[in-house]
């Protein structure tokens, strides 16, 4: 009867361990929603992971790097949970001392992250009282399926939990007893998950945003030129919708921020210091431009990099009022989840339109990209340059202060490089053979596409013919008409931004300043 045990002691501790997440839901749902354990872990892991580690989940995973994570935890905390179930049919304090040191990771994760306050333990300490108090329940019960004369030993490995069929079956009343217990069990997982999920629902601040209404800017952007869109089916269009913008970042859980209780404070080396309400944001004069961002993390050819509208108030006004000194040269500034950028203050300074954004394409930010305030500069990868949920810039020196990502080994001066990317063809496309559009789209932020090339194989460079664009902040659409020839063929292109810079063939991986080479396409040709 051991095995039987055993497999009854697995679904105990998974069982348990279910319970106890439901709580934890619950419990963070009442108070605050980022305190469950499996976030806090979660963002743990992701400070803690070594940087290739990072950039292989970023490169193999894309936008789904978290879920995949998460996902990873819970499959961990799983066979976690089955291995302290089938210890606790042995001796229940086995069992309870691996529930005990789950809690302990949980704790000190939620403990360590940076907005923590006292009540953030309240989940996980519920949690483990809850799964504590079901674990010995339904151990209980799984134990009673053996011969009460035999206690049932620990099982050797993971392996032998198939029961064996030479042994009796569990008697009626026992066997009811364990399904009972598990399926209170499974009930009450179900009652705290999806209560939860709805009392989290009160930090959702879609209504707030729904509510929103943003004077005239004072500013506006002029009015997108003949001849921005060429209308080449497959080929990016010149704004990219917000929900096809990319999002690269370290939340786990989307911060939900009222305008209403949002802040921005700027201090350190100023001669005043600035605080700020989201209503006296919105009373500044106003700008609206158009900006691409990049991500660092994007590969020659990524999707991590996308063209907006964006309505904002002058940083730089911000920073001039609280009045820096002598020697700043950054701005340290802090997400409301603890996350950390430093732009360099000078560029903020310069003259181009570096912005507090509120709005993106016409509406409030999405909750995704910022809301209610995110920093936008052009010219500068995004990560040290486009804070989201932004509520804190301090005036500093980049000998004094560190962000989040240059401690990790990323350059602490981040512009952008000249890049280029072909959107059509797609690599592998099978084409028929004659005139063919070959397009893509080409970015220098802050200095503007001159010149896109196209060669196929290792033939002479040709010139492509450029979209119009309303300023040198965005990225700029190309095409070159190939006459098509049958055969295999590998399509390259390259930029040359308006300093006369031409990208580089020369391939590098993002780390530590950005990825460069030519992008390029391999297509085949029919005869």
């Amino acid at each position: 009867m051991s095995r039987l045990i055993s497999v009854a002691g697995a679904v105990a501790g998974l069982l348990s361990a279910a319970v106890a997440m439901g709580v934890a839901q619950l419990v963070a749902g009442l108070t605050v929603p980022a305190s469950s354990p499996v976030i806090a872990v979660g963002q743990e892991a992701i400070d803690l992971t070594p940087q290739p580690v990072k950039d292989f989940a970023i490169s193999t995973f894309g936008t789904s790097d978290k879920n995949v994570l998460l996902g990873g935890i819970l499959i961990l905390l799983a066979a976690f949970a089955a291995w302290i179930g089938m210890l606790a049919t042995r001796r229940l304090a086995y069992g309870l001392a691996g529930l005990g040191a789950f809690a302990c990771v949980g704790l000190a994760a939620v403990l360590t992250r940076p907005d923590a306050s006292p009540e953030w333990v309240l989940p996980t300490l519920a949690a483990a009282a809850v799964g504590a108090f079901t674990m010995m329940r339904l151990t209980r019960a799984a134990t009673a399926l053996g011969p009460p004369e035999t206690p049932a030993p620990a099982p050797d490995s993971v392996f032998t939990l198939l029961p064996n069929p030479d042994e009796p079956a569990p008697r009626g009343p026992e066997r009811r007893r364990f399904l009972v217990a598990g399926g209170i069990a499974v009930a009450t997982t179900a009652v705290g998950v999806v209560g939860g999920r709805e009392l989290a629902e009160r930090y959702n601040v879609a209504k707030a945003r729904a509510g929103l209404r943003f004077p005239a800017p004072a500013v506006a952007a002029p009015p997108l030129p003949r001849g921005a869109e060429l209308g080449i089916r497959g080929l990016s269009s010149f704004i990219t919708p917000n929900d096809n913008f990319y999002r690269v970042d370290t939340a786990l859980l989307l911060p939900e921020v009222d305008p209403a209780s949002w802040q921005l404070r700027i201090h350190g080396m100023v001669r005043r210091e600035v605080r700020l309400t989201f209503g006296e944001l919105l009373k500044r004069p106003l700008i609206e431009d158009y900006v691409t961002l990049t991500c660092v993390s994007d590969p020659v050819s990524g999707p991590y990099v996308g063209n907006a509208k964006w309505l904002g108030a002058s940083l730089a006004a911000l920073i001039r009022q609280a009045g820096p000194l002598a020697g700043a040269d950054q701005l340290l500034c802090t997400s409301v989840d603890g996350f950390t950028s430093g732009t360099p203050l000078q560029v903020v300074l310069d003259g181009r339109d570096a912005l507090l954004a509120v709005a993106m394409n016409g509406i409030a930010l999405p909750v995704a990209h910022g809301f209610p305030a995110r920093m936008v500069v052009p010219g500068l990868y995004g990560y040290v340059s486009a804070t989201k949920w932004v509520t804190d810039i301090e005036v500093t020196t980049f000998g004094s202060a560190a962000a989040y990502w240059a401690v990790r080994g990323w350059a602490r001066q981040a512009p952008i490089k000249t890049e280029s990317r072909i959107d059509v063809p797609s690599g592998g496309a099978s084409l028929s053979p004659g005139r063919t559009a070959v397009a893509g789209v080409a970015w220098a932020q802050h200095k503007g596409i001159g010149a896109v090339e196209v060669r196929v194989d290792s033939g002479p460079w040709q010139q492509a013919r450029l979209a119009a664009v309303p300023g040198i902040d965005t990225w700029r659409q190309w095409v070159w008409e190939w006459d098509a020839t049958p055969g295999r063929h590998t399509l390259a292109a390259r930029a040359t931004d308006a300093t006369g810079y031409t990208q580089t063939a020369a391939q590098a991986s993002p780390v530590p300043d950005g990825a460069s080479g030519y992008p390029s396409v391999d297509v085949t040709v029919r005869t």
